[in-house]
């Protein structure tokens, strides 16, 4: 297979960055990466916000659920959600921006900010860089909100910590294939028994790192998460935002 596609399938998130700064022309080109990437209608209603200072960094570290490889990170990304800019259009063309009012506006914002958020991943890869993914940005969003002055009509959908690895770290195995690809209809039946097998591999893989006490496997960690909303503050400030659904 070629290096594009063998990169992508050694992901891996790094937490442990080395003391070295990443270039501004390295950041750009992940940028221009994202900002490559498809986007419903090209309206482009997404933003990303360089964050390098470090009492910033400190206090989004903070505010994503105390994780500190935010603040160590030496560049941290916050995609936008972002029909503020596509508001202004409406404004100077008298059509009335609505879209953002319904669900569709929000699932279209989200999906666009995940599609850039792949894009950077890979790119920062290719030029040997870790990453990991901050779904804590959501944790505490109208603080968020307020600490990159963001305007109506914009949320804060991801974060991204960006560089130099201290080590490769491990990769986490995913579920089987055959349970992810399905051919012309869903099989649940398929991923029932894939569960089972892959609930397998991760008390494994978990034995193997030393955080199987923790997490037990897919089954018991997921479900333990998802029994709750466990960012309950999202609706209430998306809301506030202009983002009705």
């Amino acid at each position: 297979m070629n290096e594009t596609i063998s990169k992508i399938k050694e992901h891996r998130s790094i937490r442990n960055f080395l003391d070295k700064d990443v270039s501004e022309e390295f950041i750009d080109e992940i940028i221009k990466s994202s900002q490559s990437m498809p986007n419903s209608i090209n309206g482009q209603q997404t933003s990303v916000i360089v964050i390098r200072d470090k009492a910033k960094k400190e206090k989004l570290a903070k505010l994503v659920g105390n994780q500190d490889y935010v603040a160590k990170a030496p560049v941290f990304l916050v995609f936008v959600m972002d029909f503020y800019k596509t508001y202004l259009a409406g404004e100077k063309t008298g059509f009335k921006q609505v879209i953002h009012e319904d669900i569709e506006g929000t699932l279209v914002g989200a999906v666009d900010c995940g599609i850039e958020l792949g894009a950077a991943v890979i790119a920062a890869e290719s030029l040997g860089l870790g990453t990991v993914a901050i779904g804590g940005i959501r944790k505490n969003p109208n603080e968020v909100i307020e600490l990159l002055n963001l305007p109506k009509y914009t949320f804060p959908i991801v974060g991204l910590a960006i560089g130099y690895p201290v080590d490769n770290s491990h990769k986490k195995p995913r579920m089987p294939f055959d349970s992810f690809k399905h051919n012309e209809l869903y099989d649940a039946e398929k991923v029932k028994k894939a569960i089972d097998i892959y609930d397998e591999e991760m008390e494994k893989y978990l034995k193997k790192i030393g955080r199987y006490e923790k997490e037990v496997n897919w089954s018991t960690f997921t479900s333990k998460i998802y029994n709750s909303v466990y960012y309950p503050n999202v609706k209430e400030s998306i809301n506030k935002q202009g983002f009705k659904n």
